[in-house]
């Protein structure tokens, strides 16, 4: 929760069925802990008491939570309005009541969905207690289009297609570029503490390509600078530095950008990067420098505060 806070997330929603473990272990088969499974009576008290402890962190954090409230009749419809309660207590700020939708061949899919009489009902009641969300539209991650514009059925030929495309690995997958550190666009040759912007390449069928250059987060916010800075490159696998302090180094790390420190031309950098050159990467190692702290960063670290 400190994490998410710490890189701007500003809404969470949280998914809050009862606030009774003997409703809610009708509702959850199982809740795993870690490599521990925890069934019946056992989970459901150790789910509503990590969903309790969630809100009320994100809630001391200043940050807006909507808590999401699936009415499913017969096992926790006349529950609702201790669900918002309790929601209440917490310093919730919206509460969403969303109708069960039934889906064949699972546990609840002989119970009948609850009409709309029977929802704005709840949503009334629940409503003296702490606002409703009503423009829900039930927004799902198998479909295509908009919301309240289906596209799904038009489009499952290309989905179909794009299924049988090979999966691309894991370090790959999401992060297609590489950031450098560099004074003036040739050479790696700037220490990150003192890098205001960064460039971000990529590779294609054509070779390396400038994608764009990013300013990096404002020196003097600590270690938040570090998180903002992971955030931003978030598309990246790797960044190249002529030198990185132990902090900035550990959160990159941390979120998937892996440093590396060199010297030399950007390309031959790219390439060794791209290809995870073991030999090429060697050859380019930067001499390592202790970074200070205390001090304004003029390539010895200090700029990594």
């Amino acid at each position: 929760v400190d994490e998410i806070a710490q890189i701007g997330v500003s809404h969470v929603t949280v998914t809050v069925n009862a606030v009774n473990p003997e409703i809610s272990q009708k509702i959850y088969g199982w809740v795993s802990e870690g490599n521990v499974i925890h069934k019946g009576l056992q989970a459901a008290e150790l789910l509503l008491a990590r969903q309790l402890d969630a809100v009320r962190k994100l809630k001391a954090l200043g940050i807006t939570v909507k808590v999401n409230t699936i009415v499913v009749p017969g096992i926790n419809d006349h529950h609702v309005l201790e669900v918002a309660k309790k929601m209440q207590e917490l310093g919730v700020d919206l509460l969403n009541c969303m109708a069960l939708f039934p889906n064949v061949d699972t546990p609840f899919g002989d119970i009948i969905e609850p009409d709309k009489t029977k929802m704005d009902e709840i949503r009334k009641k629940a409503e003296t207690y702490i606002p409703q969300m009503r423009h829900c539209t039930r927004c799902r991650a198998d479909a295509v289009g908009l919301l309240g514009q289906d596209r799904t059925d038009e489009m499952r030929g290309c989905l179909s297609a794009a299924a049988k495309l090979p999966v691309p690995s894991k370090e790959v997958r999401g992060r297609p570029y590489i950031a450098v550190a560099t004074l003036e666009g040739v050479l790696i040759n700037q220490h990150l503490g003192e890098a205001e912007r960064v460039q971000i390449w990529s590779r294609n069928d054509k070779g390396l390509e400038l994608v764009e250059e990013r300013e990096t987060p404002k020196r003097g916010c600590g270690p938040k600078r570090w998180l903002h800075l992971a955030r931003m490159l978030g598309d990246c696998r790797a960044i190249l530095v002529s030198g990185i302090g132990d902090t900035p180094g550990k959160v990159l790390s941390k979120y998937g950008v892996q440093p590396y420190v060199m010297n030399g031309f950007i390309e031959m950098g790219l390439e060794a990067a791209f290809n995870k050159n073991e030999a090429g990467l060697t050859a380019m190692k930067a001499r390592e420098v202790t970074c200070t702290s205390k001090v304004e960063c003029a390539g010895s670290g200090g700029g990594c505060l």
